[in-house]
């Protein structure tokens, strides 16, 4: 059982479940900006209105030092000046009661102020002022980086197998309209943005035209399906891949710009066959799939004293499966394969650091 938008896998896999973890019950307040600060200004003004109060009821507690008699604007002054803590010290409490008073009830109550000024300082100015500046330092650096539109169960699996492979966590940025979800790869170092990844200002806020790759997988495949629409017109070079699960939906997505199409249904598919005719197959596969196996595939260009070779004689000691060549498939069997030219993109299957370590009696091949 897999869920699209839930960190949930099959009982019984191997794999930990996440997610199960207790959340509290919760709903978004749907509050605009300004009615926030006018929530917390309210409020303090509603303490400060309190304070007055309580001044002028224990006003004969007071002694003002200029002219021996306490007014009604004697107390919004002294109440202002001891809530801001200044205290010039012309109106100042005598009786027990009156210190007891500023002592249990006015101290609590100038903290709370202090703490709403702070606190609405902080949201609305600081606070937005810093991760501006930050956004754009960080934006600044973004070149060659791999988007990743979508962080559900496909989008989270593929963040973690890139770093497994070896990408830095900070040149991988991570698209996702919850801002729950993206807790996991900001804890991971990812640069994460909590936004609607189908608006064209969100794709160039993360810089789309300067990405190497672009990973999408956002749940739906209507949704993925406009997400590649949205990214392809705004950087027609970038390579994208994409997550569908309808095969009536991959011509569309391909249609949409994408350069890979995954159907994770189908590919599957594809493991249960392999199962039916040899129990290995699918645990071959698998590991092909994974950096964690013995062995990987690789996609790259042949390298200049690699022309003329044949597949069978890489210099990277991997084994060579296809060729693409202008466009034609070359299957390592056919005579073109035989002396490899400048431009060839090549497939093959290297040992992984875990297969070279335990060793096979294969020369580090499977």
């Amino acid at each position: 059982m897999e869920k699209q938008n839930d960190r949930i896998v099959a009982p019984g896999s191997g794999r930990r479940v996440r997610g199960s973890r207790f959340q509290p019950l919760r709903r978004a307040v749907k509050v605009p900006v300004w009615g926030d600060l006018g929530i917390r200004v309210g409020l303090a003004l509603f303490l400060i209105g309190m304070v007055i109060l309580i001044h002028w009821w224990d006003r004969e507690g007071l002694v003002d030092n200029l002219d021996g008699e306490v007014s009604f604007l004697d107390v919004v002054y002294f109440t202002m000046i001891s809530i801001t803590t200044t205290g010039f010290g012309d109106i100042a409490p005598v009786t027990d009661r009156a210190r007891l008073v500023e002592a249990v009830i006015v101290t609590p109550v100038r903290f709370a102020v202090l703490f709403i000024f702070v606190g609405t300082a902080y949201n609305f100015l600081i606070k937005h002022s810093w991760e501006k500046w930050r956004m754009a330092r960080i934006q600044e650096q973004l070149t060659d980086h791999i988007v990743v539109l979508g962080y559900g169960v496909s989008g989270s699996e593929s963040v973690n197998e890139l770093i497994e492979r070896g990408a830095d966590p900070s040149e991988i940025v991570v698209v996702d309209p919850s801002a729950d979800r993206l807790a996991d790869a900001e804890n991971m170092g990812c640069n994460v943005m909590a936004a609607d990844a189908t608006r064209d200002e969100t794709l160039k806020a993360v810089r789309i035209r300067q990405a190497a790759n672009v990973l999408v997988s956002a749940g739906r495949d209507d949704t993925s399906i406009l997400i590649v629409l949205t990214v392809r017109q705004i950087a027609p070079d970038v390579p994208i891949s994409v997550v569908v699960r309808a095969a009536d939906n991959e011509s569309l997505a391909r249609q949409a710009g994408a350069n890979n199409v995954i159907n994770p249904v189908r590919f599957t598919g594809l493991l249960l066959a392999g199962s039916a005719k040899g129990e290995h197959i699918a645990d071959y596969l698998a590991d092909l799939a994974s950096v964690t196996g013995r062995v990987q595939l690789v996609e790259r260009e042949v390298t200049a004293e690699e022309c003329g070779l044949a597949i069978s004689e890489l210099r990277s000691g991997g084994r060579g499966l296809r060729v693409y060549r202008s466009g034609k498939v070359l299957g390592f069997w056919e005579d073109d394969c035989q002396s490899l030219l400048p431009g060839d993109i090549v497939v093959e299957i290297v040992p992984t650091q875990n297969g070279t370590q335990r060793g096979d009696g294969h020369n580090g091949h499977d």
